[in-house]
């Protein structure tokens, strides 16, 4: 019998056998997806798709939709590997050599320290157009830093899960509302599933840069650890993982199909641009507020809110769960096991708070300084290189997974196109990056 907490009882963590009873679907096991779907589509990734909007119309609705079916293959994987091995998703990465360890350590502290800023930053600024004067944005951004810190620290999966599944009903009927209320043009939008580039400068790496900017790449290797804190330890909950994360990615979808619609129809047609980054968010809570009332740019701003938040704290527990996977790997020098995860001990151990520490107090400093330029150059390097659930290629494909659920044509083949795909955003990332000013 599980616990209080959501998690299976040690007994039940380790009692395993060899061929699982299938779990019969249903959709009250449906939650590690939600987690990951409102993780992964951060503002950043409204905006790239509202831009999108403003500039193209619906000429890249399809590739918004291929970004979607590219995540389901990735995650799937992901999710597939953490099942049928019992092994976490770092444990088999691990296996392929030592670089694997120091790179990642690297990578955490980094990607931590710049992440920790973006993402308090990202929550502050609704809170403060919802409540102009109150405070200034850097003590916004703290406050939800402290509270993100704090919810992650004293709640296990169970009830992060529930409360990211309030935030994300918010973010759908938001999104979905807004592009209801531009009242979209339902042909064009049907034209733009067929695949055209449009005719500009860089219209193929733009377009790559929306089908891989559909969700976050370090959630995906999460989707594994939250698929562990459910419960789920064995090839039994495979169907249910699948369609969990059938799930996860059609609401990515409507999330990102309803922000290209409302920059198509109330940008595009208007011909207004917006910055990058969150602000274009605020911006556009001005001008709906200019179209259709003081109402509407409320409600937008609260989803603006919901989307951010549950960024910072789906964070804020996935990757600190990785990190305490990862320590505790190493310090052991054996497999790390599904189970353990299941348990709830990593959400208590002290790696993991020291992780939660790292994301919410060091950047503070950036929130009054800014960002130190080398530092932002080799995040976003990092950030671009950080693919581990690419080497599922690789692991799937290997004796390391039972035959049974080794990767078939279609698993192989989508991977393949992720693996591309990456590999060409990472040249261009690190291409990008104004390396004469660094040294």
């Amino acid at each position: 019998m599980a616990d209080t907490t959501g998690n299976p009882t040690d007994t039940e963590a380790s009692s395993g056998s060899d061929n699982p009873t299938p779990r019969k679907s249903s959709w009250r096991h449906i939650g590690p997806g939600i987690v990951v779907a409102a993780t992964g589509v951060g503002a950043g990734d409204l905006v790239a798709t509202l831009i999108a909007g403003s500039n193209f119309g619906y000429t890249l609705l399809w590739a918004a939709v291929l970004g979607c079916l590219v995540k389901i293959s990735l995650a799937e994987a992901a999710g597939r590997w953490h099942l049928s091995t019992g092994r976490t998703l770092f444990d088999g990465w691990a296996s392929l050599g030592r670089w694997t360890t120091w790179f990642f350590l690297v990578y955490v502290v980094v990607w931590g320290f710049v992440y920790g800023a973006a993402a308090m930053s990202s929550s502050a600024l609704p809170l403060q157009a919802l409540f102009p004067g109150v405070m200034d944005l850097e003590w916004w951004a703290i406050a939800c830093g402290l509270v993100g810190l704090v919810f992650v620290w004293f709640n296990q999966y169970a009830v992060f899960e529930k409360v990211m599944t309030v935030l994300v009903g918010v973010m759908f009927v938001v999104t979905v509302y807004l592009a209801v209320r531009v009242t979209p043009n339902i042909p064009d939008a049907l034209a733009g599933l067929l695949p055209v580039l449009p005719d500009e400068k860089d219209s193929v790496l733009n377009t790559l840069g929306l089908i891989g900017g559909v969700g976050g790449t370090i959630t995906l290797a999460a989707y594994g650890y939250w698929v562990n804190a459910k419960g789920w330890t064995d090839t039994g909950w495979m169907k249910v993982m699948r369609i969990d994360n059938r799930v996860a990615y059609l609401t990515t979808g409507v999330f990102v199909v309803a922000m290209l619609f409302v920059g198509a129809e109330l940008l595009h047609s208007a011909n207004v641009a917006i910055a990058g980054g969150d602000k274009g968010l605020v911006q556009l809570g001005d001008i709906l507020e200019a179209e259709y009332g003081s109402a509407t740019a409320t409600f937008f701003l609260i989803g603006f809110f919901a989307t951010s938040f549950t960024s910072l704290i789906g964070v804020w527990h996935g990757v600190s769960l990785m990190f305490a996977d990862f320590v505790a790997r190493h310090r052991a020098g054996a497999r790390a096991t599904g189970a353990e995860v299941a348990s709830g001990r990593r959400e208590r151990s002290r790696p993991f708070r020291l992780y939660l520490l790292w994301l919410t107090f060091p950047p503070m400093v950036l929130l009054f300084q800014g960002q130190p330029f080398r530092l932002v150059i080799l995040y976003g390097v990092l950030g671009a290189a950080f693919l581990p659930f690419l080497a599922l290629i690789w692991l799937l494909n290997s004796a390391r997974t039972p035959a049974e659920w080794r990767n078939g044509r279609l698993s192989n083949g989508m991977l393949a196109a992720a693996g591309l795909l990456f590999l060409v955003l990472c040249v261009k990332q690190v291409a990008d990056q104004p390396w004469s000013e660094f040294f």
